[in-house]
């Protein structure tokens, strides 16, 4: 098959090995696939990841950073077949897509960072039949991708406990910032306030349901909020997953506020950790999306309650993968390209 893939820290186009599924696995066709900064974090932090989950176990350790893997974990395909002896949950031809790990056949794997279950930035993908999940037939493609980056934004918005009582500042406006915007705004959360560098973003965090978004170059975010009568923000989401991130925010938090910690960083964080034993803080970290949270993502972009349209912004084939990687970060940089490896 086609791919772009990644080898020692390079992104390269060129022919892969056809994935052969085993038993409880589906070969999957790959018609749209979204580029997630954490692949381009991955480029220059990888081996951090790979050397923890050798050290401390994890999926990440079978992952040699010098052979070409295929990334590539937002996506839409089409079921080919199956492997001997599978269920056959979905019937081929339909439309699918997953949470991006591999359980079947003994393997646990995250599909887009193993050798064995390439991702959707190559032609054929493997995906595990217990948590595939049908797409409807009618759902644009690109909009079908995007279930899996909101599907994370709603399990980091839901990993807060939210109530109505909270006041939420959510800090980076990326796919995984906006998704906790729309996931706080479903569940009746208000005070939202977003804060990113970007125009755009801020702007598409308003439209995601954000009630004020602010460039915390300019304005405190954790100041008192004049427009809601001088509440602050008391529960504060990170997407940003930058070191450095977390004692930041320790230090602007309030007394006994809760900080959910989404954003992916790949780099140690030194903390002083008095600092937030002197507020009584809670620090929740956040991981991947879990199958309810993808049932709501689809459904909540099939039924119109969370339009994705606005993160799209190009569509490319697998040449125009290494430049768009390299152009993902910026105040022009779309929400989400997007990767059809059917096309060159």
């Amino acid at each position: 098959m086609k791919a772009a893939y990644i080898e020692n820290g390079k992104v390269l186009v060129g022919e892969m090995a056809d994935p052969t599924p085993g038993k409880g696995q589906a070969l999957v066709r790959t018609h749209s696939c979204g580029m997630c900064a954490s692949e381009a974090h991955f480029l220059h932090a990888g081996q951090n990841i790979i050397d923890l989950s050798r050290r401390l176990g994890g999926p990440y350790a079978a992952l040699d950073f010098a052979r070409p893997f295929v990334p590539g974990h937002e996506y839409v395909g089409e079921v080919l077949d199956y492997g001997p002896g599978s269920k056959r949950t979905v019937k081929p031809g339909r439309k699918v897509t997953s949470v991006p790990i591999m359980r079947q056949d003994g393997a646990h794997a995250v599909i887009g960072f193993s050798h064995d279950c390439p991702g959707g930035w190559g032609e054929l993908m493997l995906l595990d039949e217990d948590i595939m999940m049908e797409v409807p037939s009618d759902m644009d493609d690109d909009h079908a991708a995007m279930i899996e980056p909101l599907a994370v934004g709603l399990e980091h918005a839901r990993r807060g406990r939210p109530d109505k009582n909270d006041a939420a500042l959510v800090l980076g406006c990326g796919a995984i910032g906006l998704g906790v915007i729309a996931g706080l705004r479903m569940m009746g959360v208000a005070p939202i306030v977003a804060a990113d560098f970007h125009e755009e973003r801020r702007k598409q965090a308003i439209a995601m349901g954000a009630d004020i978004a602010v460039d915390p170059r300019e304005i405190d975010p954790y100041a008192p909020l004049p427009a809601f009568g001088g509440r602050k923000v008391n529960l504060i989401y990170e997407n940003v997953g930058q070191p450095g991130m977390l004692q930041r925010i320790i230090e602007a938090a309030p007394f006994e506020g809760r900080i959910v910690m989404g954003g992916y960083c790949m780099e140690q964080e030194h903390l002083l950790v008095f600092a937030a034993q002197n507020k009584r803080l809670n620090i929740q970290f956040a991981g991947g999306e879990e199958p309810q949270d993808m049932e709501l993502a689809m459904r909540a972009i099939a039924d119109g309650r969370i339009d994705v349209t606005p993160w799209l912004g190009a569509r490319i084939g697998l040449s125009g993968v290494a430049k768009a990687v390299g152009e993902m970060s910026g105040p022009v940089a779309p929400v989400r390209t997007v990767v059809d490896p059917r096309t060159f």
